[in-house]
């Protein structure tokens, strides 16, 4: 009898599938509670994850609690503790120090930044015609985003913060001028403001090539290769892009941006390292390419 429930139980084991160890994944928190561009590269994270959980198994997503900036999240990551995955916009230097995968998260369109500014200088902002107009003004970035530098680079003078939560109160106070945000995120930032009085600039927009991408650990070459696999099936069947147009966070950018009606300074990104997929179209955002 004993011999028989043993080669049952092993004819059980045999035939019944088993269950890969859950991998766990630990991202950083978004900014604030109204931050929804975050929202929407977590659920891209996780439309990946779905895409391949067949063939690599199971996943959890975990939020990391405690606020953490940018710079400390890449230096964490770089050094295999507290988080497995970050978002971020793509350098030279970052990619030395991490391992990115290659597939902007929004088309590219990080790259497109138009203003928060005071609701008061709304006519002074709309007189501007011209680079060197713009070079009279200052600008407000967070002091460890490549945006600084980039700005710099192309004659933008900029003051800078550690603080994401305290640029908006150092543009109420006149530390600087406008406020450049990526071209999906000012107006719920101007939501969450409004007893500051800001607005968002419709003249005027800054284009320059910056992807942001996920990126790991330089050993996590399997959650790397899993990651791409993953945006590149949901890229082929279309999932990518229905979450990208349709997602809350994005939407407002195709009903309100109107960047062909608005003044485009293109500046070169000195940041951008030579490796960018810039040939491959399906990657990048294009007025042509929405549905």
């Amino acid at each position: 009898m004993k011999q028989f429930f043993a080669a049952l139980m092993m004819l059980f084991l045999i035939n019944s599938p088993i269950r890969a160890d859950e991998l766990l994944i630990r991202h950083i928190a978004p900014q604030g509670s109204l931050d929804q561009r975050s929202l929407y590269v977590i659920d891209l994270l996780r439309l990946a994850l779905e895409k391949t959980a067949n063939t690599d198994g199971p996943y959890r997503l975990e939020t990391i609690n405690r606020k953490m900036f940018q710079g400390r999240a890449i230096k964490q990551l770089a050094a295999g503790k507290s988080v497995d995955v970050i978002w971020t916009m793509t350098s030279v230097e970052r990619e030395q120090q991490l391992l990115p995968i290659r597939i902007p998260l929004l088309k590219g369109l990080l790259g497109h930044r138009i203003f928060i500014i005071r609701a008061e200088d709304k006519e002074k902002f709309s007189m501007i015609s011209t680079l060197d107009d713009l070079k009279g003004l200052t600008a407000g970035q967070g002091h460890d985003w490549p945006d600084s530098e980039i700005l710099r680079a192309n004659g933008i003078k900029v003051i800078s913060s550690p603080s994401y939560k305290g640029l908006f109160s150092m543009l109420e106070m006149k530390r600087f001028d406008y406020f450049p945000r990526g071209i999906n995120e000012p107006w719920a930032e101007v939501a969450a403001h409004k007893d500051k009085h800001f607005i968002v600039e419709e003249t005027l927009l800054i284009q320059y090539p910056a992807p942001q991408y996920f990126f790991v650990n330089k050993d996590n070459t399997q959650l790397a290769l899993r990651l791409e696999r993953g945006l590149r099936l949901a890229i082929t069947d279309g999932s990518f892009d229905r979450l990208f147009y349709h997602h809350p966070a994005n939407r407002e950018i195709f009903e309100s941006a109107k960047i062909e009606q608005r003044k485009i300074f293109r500046f070169k990104n000195p940041l951008l390292p030579a490796e960018t997929p810039l040939q491959e179209k399906v990657l990048w955002y294009s007025p042509k390419s929405r549905k």
